[in-house]
């Protein structure tokens, strides 16, 4: 198969039915259970002290092979947990060296798309599945993994997991990132000493709070959108509790009215504006970096009340200071739209993913055929090393939940436990917008919340662009 070069655009992402295989019971570390005999011609893995041994898993080749490996894992804990899996594949299958280059989440999308269109793609790489995903798919760095995931050992990763890695029926990734909410923290203490003595439960409690506090002396939001999906939490969960999915989905096609100018939009775009204009957001909001824990750290003097922000924060805070952490830090869910909760508007579509992250295979050889020997190796190492039991001990240890059957009872953290709580028992689970649309449509958004949060366009305005740019990557479809 030749290489085509990236398109602009995306097809509309639907995971149809779940691949056969995919919800089946098994371990939880890397075993299905029932999987299929493996195919004439294949061996299972031999008793040689791997921890592989004993599985319905392919027979990796013993010729030296080179694995080339992207990951966003540039910071410890994760970084650590990461590489452990990597090493361990490594002494397992010496033979097989694995070059694992770390990048940063702001840049990690472009530099992908840059190596795939001068030839030099990674041969297993991280990505958050929805749009993007599919995009690799289509323009031919990314192999169908459905026949290998049929016939050999896997975890038994939760339905929603297996339904974000796969596109058009087909399986196109591993999952190995762990669940993935959005929750509002908030710092108990100042809470307390302000006199508030329950967490919200609907925006309008949210915005007495916010008062509350901003009379106190506290700004109540912290947040650093120099990366700009940070701000795209506010507004993806503001059009997710006055519309559910319907509005989004509709923008999304394009068709029977669907508009980002839609109510909803402009409905959140308001509140956003309102609320920058009241100062519950810090000074100079667009040029604060979360990678740099910007955000984080307007928490930790005191400066902020509350952060909008992704789970991984706990492990984030905790990692930096355990006790503080413990001592200081409660999770809410998004408050409530209790005015389109009135009209039977679902109040528990959630913002995140099921998936968290998921490695893509990119294995072919120069005739465009598939590089079966590193692909199996890509899978073994994925499905094997980084979510046996180890990887995923480690992962519970820093407050992130495995994708797998049966890890959310396993929880003690409790401000894990509430993203565990919510997120399951979501009615729907709306990717990250810039996930989930095609990748131009995704920088046009990014852009629009800079635009949005700096009070340089209303909702209106950017709304306008958003749709723009939805028509012409559908047009290019």
């Amino acid at each position: 198969m030749k290489k085509r070069l990236l398109s602009a655009v995306l097809a509309v992402v639907t995971a149809g039915a779940l691949l056969a295989g995919c919800g089946a019971s098994g371990t939880g570390s890397g075993g299905s259970g029932e999987a299929a005999p493996a195919e004439a011609g294949a061996e299972t893995a031999e008793t040689s002290g791997k921890a592989t041994d004993g599985k319905n898993l392919p027979r990796l080749t013993e010729a030296p092979l080179t694995i080339k490996l992207w990951d966003i894992a540039t910071e410890s804990p994760t970084k650590d947990i990461q590489e452990d899996a990597v090493q361990r594949f490594m002494k397992d299958y010496p033979n097989i060296t694995v070059e694992q280059t770390h990048m940063q989440n702001d840049n990690y999308k472009q530099q992908l798309v840059v190596a795939m269109s001068s030839g030099q793609a990674p041969d297993m790489y991280m990505h958050w599945g929805g749009g993007p995903m599919a995009e690799y798919y289509r323009s031919g760095f990314v192999n169908d993994l459905t026949e290998l995931y049929n016939t050999y050992d896997h975890p038994a990763f939760i339905d929603a997991a297996a339904a974000q890695a796969s596109y058009d029926g087909k399986l196109l990734a591993i999952p190995y990132g762990g669940l993935s909410g959005c929750g509002i923290f908030y710092n108990k203490t100042i809470f307390e000493n302000v006199g508030i003595d329950k967490a919200p439960e609907t925006i309008d409690e949210l915005e007495k709070v916010c008062q509350t506090l901003k009379d106190a002396g506290y700004t109540p939001f912290s947040l650093a959108n120099a990366s700009q999906w940070t701000g795209s939490m506010y507004y993806m969960y503001l059009v997710a509790r006055h519309s559910g999915n319907d509005e989004f989905n509709a923008a999304y096609m394009q068709e029977n009215g669907g508009s980002f100018t839609s109510e909803a939009f402009i409905w959140a775009s308001d509140k956003i504006q309102d609320w920058v204009k009241k100062g519950y957001f810090p000074d100079g909001v667009n040029s604060l970096s979360t990678d740099d824990g910007q955000d984080r750290q307007l928490l930790y003097d005191n400066t902020c009340a509350m952060m909008l922000q992704g789970s991984w924060q706990c492990r984030s805070i905790a990692t930096d200071n355990k006790e503080w952490y413990e001592a200081n830090i409660g999770v809410m869910p998004f408050p409530k739209d209790a005015e389109a909760e009135a009209k039977g508007v679902p109040q528990n579509v959630e913002v995140g993913t099921a998936i968290g992250n998921g490695f893509s295979f990119n294995c072919w050889k120069s005739d465009g055929s598939v590089d079966q020997e590193k692909l199996e190796a890509c899978y073994v190492l994925a499905t094997q090393y980084y979510n046996d039991d180890i990887y995923n001990k480690k992962q519970m240890e820093n407050a992130t939940i495995p994708s797998i059957e049966g890890f959310a009872d396993q929880v003690d953290d409790p401000n894990m436990k509430t993203f565990a709580d919510v997120f399951f028992n979501a009615s729907n689970v709306q990717l990250w917008y810039d996930q989930y649309l095609p990748a131009s449509v995704t920088e046009v958004h990014k852009h629009c919340m800079t635009e949005l949060f700096g009070l340089e366009k209303d909702g209106k305005q950017i709304g306008e662009e958003e749709d723009a740019a939805m028509k012409a990557a559908l047009a290019d479809r």
